[in-house]
């Protein structure tokens, strides 16, 4: 009997402990720029977001991928978009394509360490067979959209549903930025309280079609520019869902073990209304305001209130620092790209990182990019090689002291830029050997499915 009620408690303390485990919230912004957020003195109004910039720790130097499936990829598996097919483009709506099965994500680690997995909003990692869906992706609940973008209220995605619950289609009224929010605090409220939870919230706010509630809008009618003043209003109101998320993480006391972090996918679209202000270039490119994102952390009492810290991150960084911050020994399937920066992150320390490459393609241009470290020095390549012509503009920068990228230095330093050339192309050659590549218009005239969740494959 004594060894029955000694082992009845060991299993009882190893619960106990598991269900202690901090959980863990990821919020994902499409498509929002670097001059997006109040915290970095934005006119849009983001009281959520700059709370938990106040609360937490920014990453003022984290990097996502230029595009939403690579950013996506990256940061589920902790590995190069490259080596999974999706280094140059997005997945579009038709194409036969998914993150490789032989990988596994976020949701397959946290969920094999006994933690609840969830997901509500935006997939874009593929939807063509069941088999690629976030349900067989490590996550145990999900809902939102599978395809790149909806239409904000009638969840269509030219002209099929794209709204779903754990896989089954769902017809709903709402704008679909306020059902995600709602779907997370759901979750949150009902979640199995005898296991720790990893909640992935994906918005696909602030990302095209530009449609905003009126009333938001009329608070940015000062904005000159429709599309801004559209943009604006999207953004506000996905601030508003964040707002959501927090309130219900302190309702549910839920609050001091809980770490927050929220990214953008890749920088803002400046024709659809962003700004990156005062970075160089946009979404789809391999320049700081294509890939420098606003980031912050928070874990109170563990991770630094008010804190900025300027060690580079990645998107590919986000599992293994997530994993160690949990207390996560993970036998990761695949060797991972990225590495954890928890350390770093909860002590304010700061080194210097390996090579890190960024691709994609757009329709007439390979966009590459390099950042290097060089001693106490930090460089970056950039490099564009044309595909319809033979055309390649190289440039170095020193982007430490230059974060514009104002200043092409490439002609100074020519051995060091021959040097990152070659690491690029041998980087390259890591490519998955099913790579997608970027098609501007889709081919002929497809019609929708009524409900793209149910077109999907066995």
């Amino acid at each position: 009997m004594a060894s029955l009620l000694a082992a009845s408690g060991a299993a009882g303390g190893a619960l106990l402990a598991q269900a202690r485990r901090p959980n863990v919230v990821v919020i994902l912004a499409d498509d929002l720029g670097w001059n997006d957020v109040g915290f970095h003195g934005s006119e849009i109004q983001t009281p959520n977001l700059d709370r938990l910039a106040a609360e937490g720790t920014q990453l003022d130097r984290f990097y996502s991928f230029p595009l939403c499936s690579p950013t996506r990829g990256a940061l589920l598996t902790g590995r190069y978009p490259l080596r999974l097919g999706l280094g140059m483009t997005v997945i579009r709506p038709w194409v036969r394509f998914g993150l490789p099965l032989g990988e596994r994500t976020i949701g397959d680690y946290f969920g094999d360490a006994g933690y609840e997995t969830a997901m509500s909003g935006k997939w874009h990692l593929g939807h063509y067979s069941r088999r690629f869906l976030p349900g067989a992706r490590g996550f145990s609940h999900t809902y939102g959209h599978l395809n790149g973008m909806i239409d904000y209220y009638t969840h269509d995605r030219d002209g099929g549903l794209d709204w779903h619950r754990d896989g089954k289609a769902l017809r709903e009224e709402g704008y679909s930025t306020d059902l995600i929010a709602a779907e997370a605090e759901r979750l949150l409220r009902g979640r199995d309280k005898s296991k720790p939870m990893m909640l992935y919230v994906p918005f696909n706010a602030p990302h095209t079609p530009l449609q905003a509630p009126k009333e938001v809008e009329a608070k940015y009618a000062h904005i000159q520019d429709a599309r801004r003043r559209t943009f604006a209003a999207m953004v506000d109101r996905m601030d508003t869902g964040v707002g959501r998320i927090l309130a219900a993480l302190d309702a549910e006391g839920m609050r001091d073990n809980t770490i927050v972090l929220f990214l953008s996918d890749n920088g803002g679209p400046v024709g659809a209304g962003a700004r990156n202000t005062p970075l160089r270039g946009a979404k789809g490119s391999a320049w700081e305001g294509g890939t420098r994102v606003p980031a912050v952390m928070r874990f109170p009492g563990t991770v630094a209130a008010k804190g900025k810290s300027p060690q580079v991150m990645t998107a590919m960084d986000v599992l293994p620092t997530l994993a160690e911050a949990v207390g996560l020994s993970a036998r990761w399937k695949n060797a991972l790209d990225g590495r954890s920066m928890w350390t770093n992150i909860r002590t304010g320390r700061v080194e210097a990182r390996e090579d890190l490459f960024f691709s994609i393609e757009s329709e007439r241009t390979l966009h590459f990019a390099v950042h290097h470290c060089k001693g106490d020095e930090q460089w970056k390549l950039v490099r564009e090689v044309g595909t319809k012509q033979p055309s390649t503009m190289t440039a170095l920068f020193r982007i430490d002291q230059d974060a514009t990228e104002s200043k092409d230095v490439a002609s100074q330093y020519p051995a060091l830029v021959d040097e990152l050339v070659t690491k690029l192309e041998a980087w390259r050659k890591q490519a998955h050997a099913e790579t997608l590549r970027h098609v501007p218009v889709e081919p002929g005239k497809r019609k929708s499915p009524p409900a793209w969740v149910e077109a999907a494959e066995p």
